[in-house]
């Protein structure tokens, strides 16, 4: 599994990333987590507003951050 936290580096990205780790860790689940930081990489998914999160090439969360359970219940 391919996690992405799309965004910047704001504060915002910064926790979102962190709950990311958290999630993967808590469910034992084996995700390679990737920060794109990029803006043309973000635009290419069509995310307007960040932080976003994409799994496997699909985005679920965008313009939030997304706490660890709501994380967990999507991957």
């Amino acid at each position: 599994m391919k996690i992405e936290v799309l965004g910047t580096g704001c504060a915002k990205c910064k926790t979102l990333y962190e709950n990311v780790k958290k999630a993967v860790a808590e469910s034992g689940k084996d995700a390679e987590i990737v920060k794109v930081e990029e803006i043309p990489k973000i635009m290419a998914y069509g995310v307007m507003s960040t932080p976003a999160l994409v799994v496997d090439g699909k985005v679920l969360f965008s313009g939030k951050v997304a706490s660890v359970a709501e994380i967990m219940g999507v991957i």
